[in-house]
């Protein structure tokens, strides 16, 4: 008899297979750069629809990384300080991004596959219409997460706390938040398939409850006693 599927599934990740030995690179528009160790060290760096394979990346105080339109599979994004990272349009494949300090990472139509975000802080992350395929967040601190009119499948979150979460016509499927502290969902009918803790549940009860219709009154101060 075949065994029962878990749900939710757990995300499929492994770690990037990097070569022993790195090169020095440097990051280019259209660059093609492989087994590669890229470090910025200050002011901005440009590497729109560059193509990363094999390679780490490290930066320290700078404004900005470009990364729109980027190919990146194997890639090592470690300890990363910087004003925007900009990743728009990106396919990330197999990326691991830990520790550092983003003020905004910007993800839009970005698709991700197999990729772990860790210990990284984050004011603003943006990914509306976004594609998210087994990804996982592990101690994070993220002021803002947008990602309306995205799809999250196998999606996991473990000691993440988000101040604002919004997901306006999010599609979710084995999406776990059961490790996501949140303050505030935009909207809560697009949790319909995610499993949350029963803490969640109850933190969130009210606002639940307003999306099924059920209205909630304190009986304190609106019970009438008859006369």
């Amino acid at each position: 008899m075949a065994r029962p599927r878990s749900h939710p599934a757990p995300p499929r990740i492994t770690a990037p297979d990097l070569p022993r030995h790195l090169v020095s690179g440097r990051l280019a528009r259209h660059a093609d750069l492989t087994g590669a160790a890229i470090g910025i060290e200050a002011g901005s760096a440009d590497g729109a629809h560059a193509r990363l394979s094999e390679s780490s990346l490290s930066a320290a105080s700078v404004d900005r990384i470009e990364l729109t339109g980027g190919i990146l599979s194997d890639v090592h994004i470690g300890d990363v300080s910087a004003a925007e990272l900009v990743a728009r349009d990106g396919a990330w494949r197999t990326v691991t991004l830990v520790g550092g300090r983003l003020g905004t990472l910007d993800a839009g139509r970005a698709r991700w596959d197999g990729v772990e975000v860790r210990g990284v802080r984050i004011d603003y992350l943006s990914a509306p219409a976004a594609i998210l395929r087994d990804v996982r967040f592990v101690d994070c601190r993220i002021g803002t997460l947008d990602a309306p009119g995205s799809t999250l499948e196998r999606v996991q979150f473990a000691g993440t706390t988000v101040d604002e979460f919004d997901t306006r016509e999010l599609r979710g499927t084995d999406l776990d938040l059961r490790g996501l502290d949140a303050l505030a969902f935009t909207d809560v009918r697009a949790l319909r398939n995610a499993t949350v803790s029963l803490r969640q549940a109850e933190a969130h009860a009210a606002a639940l409850a307003q999306a099924l219709g059920i209205e909630v009154r304190d009986d304190a101060r609106d019970e009438r006693m008859p006369r």
